[in-house]
């Protein structure tokens, strides 16, 4: 009986340290895509994101509720990764890209004085195409609201590893939640 005691005590004690030092609450592959920035240049996964942690986010330019907080809280999240010296790629996915153009990308994001070194601002594909990947990837719905240009989107930010698997999200409307992303980086990395 203590033989077994043992064992199930070993085997636990290593299980856990076979453990994330993040407390995640997602586990989803982001499905490949191809998409373009803000700069019209193309941006696609798995080639241009591997080997790299990254934040993404879904907005529109058009949004007259959460994206220009969620937005700004992106860029406080930039400014905190630069001052805290953590590597960290931001990709804000539009979910209006038929109206989204890379020209009324940049300008938007030159509002939360953006850096594009690595923040890319995407479009370039269908709706039908974002509301896929988000649904499958993010497990986010999007929905073109009737009678508006508005489109319904998640909050949520969410924490991609370098082998592009989606690990966590957080509250992306919350700006402490950026600080809380940064110390998962710190221990990540």
């Amino acid at each position: 009986m203590k033989l077994y005691a043992a064992i199930i005590l070993l085997s636990l004690a290593l299980l856990s340290g076979c453990g994330s030092p993040i407390e995640e609450n997602m586990s989803r592959e982001v499905d490949p895509f191809t998409a373009t920035n803000q700069s019209r240049e193309v941006v696609n996964l798995p080639d241009d994101l591997e080997g790299k942690y990254w934040v993404a986010n879904h907005i529109f330019t058009q949004c007259d509720t959460v994206c220009p907080p969620m937005t700004n809280n992106m860029a406080r999240l930039q400014q905190l990764a630069k001052e805290e010296d953590v590597e960290v790629h931001l990709v804000s996915f539009s979910v209006d890209p038929e109206y989204d153009t890379e020209n009324r990308l940049t300008e938007f994001a030159k509002q939360f004085n953006a850096d594009f070194d690595n923040w890319d601002f995407l479009t370039g594909y269908a709706f039908k195409d974002v509301k896929e990947l988000s649904i499958k990837s993010f497990q986010s719905p999007l929905k073109k609201l009737e009678g508006t240009n508005q489109v319904a989107h998640g909050t949520a930010f969410y924490l991609v590893t370098p082998k592009g698997k989606v690990i966590k999200s957080y509250d992306g409307t919350k700006a402490a939640e950026m600080t809380s992303i940064v110390e998962d980086l710190k221990k990540l990395q």
